[in-house]
């Protein structure tokens, strides 16, 4: 491995930039600055879009959570494993709700091992119900890297070429105890284009800073809760793919819930294909999804038949995956005093006090800081633009 530039391995030096950037006002408060920095944070997430760059739509994505003994620390409350797993809840409806052709699978490290609370499933309940049952896991023993990252490689290597394959490590431990050279890990897991990325709740180190690094992943380490939360969140948005990724075409199925009437003579009930899962399923029922080209029984969709193989999906899943390609444009930044006739936002209703608006290029409405962020993060489409279009 390259050794990393001297610069980069004083972290010191994070810090030293951080109190140039800090001045008093004439009162000797910090306050406007402060505010000034946590403007510049909110604008950054709308500027770096990653507009017109192909993304990873169909994502594999295994999740790594370190239950070592150092989860146990409180300086997350009520400890590190419970926020940890209630944010990951969260992010699990999230991430599903953003990339709802996509899959996930959780693993836990704790006792030098590494073990799957879910396998790779296109089920939020399924994950969420498995978070919440792992409230009462005992932390215990250290994390190893090496058996976490090889656990997810077993079955992120199958994966096609065309969707993406990553990993996110939330590592609260400060040591791994790996039972082989992990830089040998580390180059397969590139070989394979799996991207690693780490969230570190204690402090830097190394062997993430490498892993991170050779595997084109982030890494950051969690200022508070709020900052933790911040950061699983950048994980919800598809990644660029990769410049060496395929192209190809998926065949998809597009099932319509059908339900027999209970006075047909050939409506017969019978159990959903998720009863192969071990996590069961619904009971009896007669209607649900059938698969178009098997006619195989689904109660929830999306989801990969368990007969032939088809992905099996609605049109509002790819609807709600088309935003990524295509997303909202920047609103221009200007200054409030240009705003001519009543200066509130077109979105909340709420009076422009911050010292700049944003303007939508389209339809030249204009939006606070707040509404902005919303509309670019969640509506993904300007609220004037389409009461237009609908008026119109």
């Amino acid at each position: 491995m390259d050794e990393e530039p001297e610069r980069a391995k004083r972290w010191e030096g994070g810090y030293e930039r951080t109190w140039e950037v800090l001045k008093e006002d004439e009162s000797g408060s910090l306050k406007a600055t402060v505010e000034e920095i946590r403007y510049q944070s909110k604008r950054k997430r709308v500027t770096d879009r990653h507009g017109q760059v192909r993304l990873g739509m169909m994502r594999h994505l295994y999740v790594v959570i370190d239950g070592s003994r150092s989860m146990e620390d409180q300086d997350l409350k009520p400890n590190r494993l419970t926020s940890t797993l209630k944010l990951m809840e969260t992010f699990v409806d999230e991430y599903f709700d953003q990339n709802p052709i996509s899959q996930v699978g959780i693993i836990i490290t704790k006792n030098k091992r590494a073990e799957k609370l879910t396998d790779l499933a296109g089920n939020p309940k399924k994950h969420v119900a498995a978070l919440q049952k792992a409230m009462g896991v005992a932390c215990v023993g250290e994390p190893s890297l090496y058996n976490a990252l090889s656990l997810a490689l077993q079955t992120l290597r199958h994966m096609p070429a065309h969707a993406s394959r990553e990993i996110l490590v939330i590592l609260s431990s400060l040591t791994t105890c790996d039972p082989a050279n992990i830089y040998e890990l580390i180059k397969t897991l590139k070989s394979l284009k799996v991207r690693v990325s780490v969230i570190g709740l204690s402090a830097e180190v190394r062997v993430c800073t490498v892993l991170t690094r050779e595997t084109g992943g982030s890494y950051h380490v969690i200022l508070d809760e709020s900052h933790f939360r911040e950061l699983l969140m950048l994980h919800v948005r598809p990644p660029p793919a990769s410049t060496t990724s395929e192209c190809s075409l998926i065949r998809m199925g597009f099932p319509q819930h059908a339900v027999s009437s209970a006075s047909d003579q050939d409506a017969r009930p019978s159990f959903s294909m998720a009863h192969l899962d071990s996590g069961g399923g619904p009971g009896l029922s007669l209607g649900g999804y059938f698969c178009p080209q098997c006619r195989a029984k689904y109660t929830e969709l999306p989801v990969e038949c368990k007969v032939c193989g088809l992905t099996l999906v609605s049109a509002p899943h790819l609807a709600r995956s088309f935003h990524h390609l295509f997303p909202l444009q920047a609103f221009a930044e200007g200054p409030v005093e240009e705003v001519a006739g009543d200066r509130f936002c077109q979105a909340c209703q709420g009076e422009l006090k911050d010292k700049s608006v944003f303007t939508c290029p389209s339809c030249h409405s204009v939006f606070c800081v707040d509404c902005d962020l919303f509309i670019h993060d969640s509506l993904h489409c300007c609220p004037c633009c389409i009461h237009s279009r609908s008026v119109s």
